[in-house]
């Protein structure tokens, strides 16, 4: 049966799934590395440490250049994603990881936007039919913020700060699969990766400062596997847009939404408000529109 199962699926979405999974894992050790008191910046500089490890270890081993092709473009990648990062780790710590994981995949608008203005793509229904659904469902995982007023508001569930660095952290999540897709062409995947970890461990590291924090050893264990559960999920990543039917991947992408639910219920004990559980589903509604349209 599970050999029947394997066999019916493109190999794309089997990378879409391992990435799925990934990333939720790692949203998870990220949450949870930060009740040690952990700066996000170092997070992120523990991440990139692990990654570029990995990643350096897999070049040589596929014997092909460290630097790539296209070394501007790659910079760019790196650059935008170490951006993106640092936001989406902040409302991983400061938001519930279902809500956090949720706000991360409004990313599919901002995409088609860009596509329509930097690739001068034609507006199609699909691509407005996401964008108002998902924005919709924004609007509705937001509402209990809107609710209060005056002195009510420190009773708001979720910080204002917190919900906007997820929205820019989804932000550049659009700019950076845009530009993972067009690397794709010229570049090896574990290249593409490389220079994610290569461009974002100096930018944290000027960024946080004095701020460091001694790991205990527990923390040590969970930055690890931060950079471990980074390393799948981009490989996974990489590896389904670079496939031939990746288009149909990209919807299981959305599993990770499962995932992170069920991961911050049973790891983190916290239970998703109705206005997120609706507002998800408009927004996920909205991404598979896009993707599943058929023209």
């Amino acid at each position: 049966m599970l050999l029947s199962l394997k066999n019916s699926m493109p190999i794309s979405v089997w990378y879409m799934l391992l990435s799925a999974l990934g990333f939720a894992l790692m949203a998870a050790c990220v949450k949870s590395v930060s009740t040690y008191g952990i700066p996000v910046l170092e997070i992120v500089a523990a991440r990139a440490i692990v990654s570029a490890f990995i990643s350096y270890v897999d070049i040589k081993r596929k014997k092909i250049s460290l630097w790539g092709n296209n070394k501007p473009l790659l910079i760019a990648r790196g650059t935008v994603g170490a951006v993106a990062l640092i936001f989406v780790y902040y409302a991983v710590t400061t938001l519930p990881l279902a809500e956090a994981t949720v706000l991360q995949y409004l990313h599919p608008v901002f995409t088609a936007v860009l596509a329509v203005i930097f690739l001068k793509e034609k507006v199609q229904r699909s691509t407005l039919l996401c964008i108002v659904v998902s924005l919709l469902g924004l609007g509705v995982m937001v509402s209990p913020n809107i609710q209060f007023s005056g002195s009510e508001l420190s009773n708001m569930p979720y910080s204002w700060l917190s919900i906007g660095a997820a929205v820019l952290g989804a932000f550049g999540s659009a700019v950076a699969y845009v530009l993972v897709k067009k690397l794709t062409k010229t570049e090896d995947s574990s290249v593409i990766i490389f220079y994610f970890p290569f461009v974002s461990l100096p930018i944290a590291i000027v960024l946080l400062g004095s701020d460091f924090v001694m790991p205990s050893l527990p923390a040590l264990g969970l930055l690890l596997l931060v950079g471990i559960f980074t390393q799948v999920g981009q490989v996974g990543l990489t590896k389904a847009l670079h496939s031939a039917d990746a288009n149909k991947a990209t919807a299981y992408a959305y599993v990770q939404v499962v995932f992170s639910v069920l991961i911050g219920w049973f790891w983190f004990s916290e239970v998703p408000l109705i206005t997120t559980l609706i507002g998800g589903a408009l927004v996920i509604s909205g991404a598979l529109i896009n993707v599943m349209w058929k023209k």
